[in-house]
Formats: structure tokens, sequence, C-alpha cells
């Protein structure tokens, strides 16, 4: 007999996993919200693993850089129609909800194993996590499941992968051609013209003024210490940068002159990185607010503070927020320091 649907998608195993604890109508849909989630994670970990599998090696082959970026872009996708659901589940109603709360007291998302790995294998760092209930965050998990989420923990992270691959980059320090010096140069001449036309122009108040020079000074003072090699590592030092500097300045290059061939797959790459951790904020956010909405100022299943913890960690377990700050130091287009003749065409397909 040819397999079928039924049994090629193991239907029957599938369907009978929902057991409702109550005879409210809506905890079935509580339920199948909440495996239809971790199917996906399943999902999105069998592509974060193929991806760091391929940034695990001495040298990440250009050629592999268009099927990284096509599967984290499935993960975004997913991520996407994850934070969709939480419309789903609210249509059931706060009351609809107290049916059947009592009989999950010590169950909670918090105890997805599967979520934990996610962020695990994405780079969020155990000592960056915020702590629920004066526990660790496996504290819940079967002895079998703990050694399975800490295994995530001592494994090459995809932002430990990709920062020694952004470490690689060639062209930032290339023959004669030194992107740091002839970014500082172009971005002060910037500042400088910028702070020039803001003391002189007419038609604003002299508050405006003076607050607008004050935004000017800040953007050179922060800028002058991002590119400053030993205060970067200053600021690394207090946990306030992650990623290393020689693979911060790459991103920037990177970044910056997206539009030459040979960056415009690094750009991406970096670009769905940074979509990744927008949408799990964005994710934590609609999430914290369901919660808000669902239980209000009460204790959350699983003996967490319930929306004051998940709103606390929208920023707190940021994974990629280095990449995000790469847009202070953007300058226009046209007045981009021109490449050296050697590295416009290295950084072309045409030899």
């Amino acid at each position: 007999m040819d397999l079928t649907y039924g049994d090629y998608l193991k239907l029957n195993q599938l369907l009978s996993s929902q057991s409702p604890s109550s005879d409210a109508h809506e905890e079935m849909l509580f339920i199948i919200v909440h495996q239809a989630y971790e199917l996906w994670f399943k999902q999105i970990i069998h592509e974060l693993d193929s991806v760091r599998t391929l940034f695990d090696a001495p040298k990440v082959e250009e050629k592999d850089l268009g099927i990284v970026v096509s599967r984290l872009t499935r993960v975004i996708e997913i991520q996407k129609l994850l934070v969709s659901q939480i419309q789903i589940i609210e249509t059931m109603t706060p009351l609809d909800f107290l049916e059947f709360r009592g009989y999950l007291p010590g169950a909670s998302g918090f105890q997805s194993k599967q979520f934990r790995m996610v962020e695990n294998k994405l780079g969020l760092l155990s000592k960056d996590r915020l702590s629920y209930g004066s526990c660790p965050y496996h504290a819940s998990y079967t002895p079998e499941d703990k050694k399975l989420v800490l295994e995530t923990e001592n494994e090459p992270s995809l932002f430990t992968l990709v920062e020694r691959w952004l470490e690689r980059t060639p062209f930032t320090e290339y023959l004669d051609f030194n992107f740091i010096q002839v970014f500082n140069e172009t971005f002060h001449k910037i500042n400088s013209e910028d702070k020039e036309y803001i003391a002189t122009a007419e038609g604003i108040t002299e508050t405006e003024r003076e607050l607008r020079l004050k935004w000017n000074n800040q953007a050179r003072e922060y800028v002058e210490t991002i590119l400053d090699k030993s205060k970067f590592e200053q600021l690394r030092s207090e946990g306030k940068l992650r990623l290393s500097y020689k693979a911060f300045i790459s991103a920037l290059f990177i970044n910056l002159y997206r539009d030459r061939p040979i960056l415009f797959m690094p750009f991406k790459l970096l670009e769905a990185l940074v979509d990744i951790d927008e949408q799990l904020s964005l994710w934590r956010h609609r999430h914290s607010l369901m919660v808000l909405r669902m239980i209000g100022a009460k204790i959350g299943t699983g003996g967490s503070s319930g929306h004051e913890y998940l709103a606390s960690t929208i920023e707190k377990h940021s994974i990629f927020k280095d990449l995000f700050m790469i847009s202070s130091f953007y300058i226009p287009r046209s007045t981009l320091p021109p490449l050296s003749p050697q590295v416009e065409r290295d950084l072309g397909f045409a030899k």
C-alpha cells in the first residue's frame, strides 16, 4: 500500500496530542496555539543549526552566503507568523482564560526548552538573562531537558560565528586603503560643516540652535569613541558593546559599501540578523501586552512576575544590538570616501 498523507505526517499521533485538563471550551485553542509554537521553534532550530554549520569553518564560501540569507529569511517569516498567532490567542477573553487557568498553575511558556535553545543558539548569554523567581531559567526543567538546554550554551552561537567571520573581512585595511582613517576624516568634515551651518542658520531659535549643536557634539564624540580601539574596548569591558572592535568596523564597512557586488550578500546577512532580533523584540512586546490583557498584575503561571518580566526582557535580551547601532555612523552615499582602485576592483565581480 502506498504511503498515505496521514501516515506520512503521522496525523493520528499529532491530532491525539491535545488533552485539555478542563471542560472549558477555550482550552483547546490554548493548547493548539502553543503546540504550533513548539513546531515552529523546532523548524527555527533546524534552520539555525544549518547556518551555524556553514559558518563554523575557517572559511565561509561565498556561494553559501545566499543559502544562509535564504534560511535566515525563512526564520524571519516564521517569527512574523509567531507574532501574528497572538491575535488568535486574543480571541479568547480574560474571563475565558480564567475558566481553565487554575488547571495549569505550574505550567508556563517560560518552561519552553526549545525557545531557550533558540535564544542560546542565536547568542543570548546566560549572564545577560533576567532571572525570574530568583531561579536560573532552566530550574524547572527535567534533568534530561536541562542537559539539552545547557549543551546549547556551550555550542558556538550564531553571534560568535558571525563575529569570527566579520573579523576575517580583509578590506578594512587592504593594501594602501585604510577604512578607519578615511571614514574618520570624512565624518569629521561632514560634522564640522553641519556645525557651521547650525551656528549661522537663520530662522531657528537660540534654544533650538543650542540643542542641535549639542546633538552635533554628541554625535562627534560617540563616533570618536567607537573608532578609537582603546575606548571601544573599555565600553566592551563595561558590557555596553559586545562585538569585537575588528568585527564592528567590518560590519560598518559592509553596511556603508553594501552596493559593491561582493558586499551585497554580507550586507543582507547582517540585515537578516537585525530583523531576527527585531522580530524577537516584537514578539516579546506583543506577548507582554497579551499577558497584561489576560491577567493584569497577577503573578504569571510558573511563578514569574508575568507582564513585568516579559516587558523587561525586550531590551535586556537583545542579541545583535551592536548591529542596530551601526546606523549612528551612516553618512550620505554621495559623501562616502572613495575606495582605492585596487579595492574597487576586488569588490566587483569583473577581474
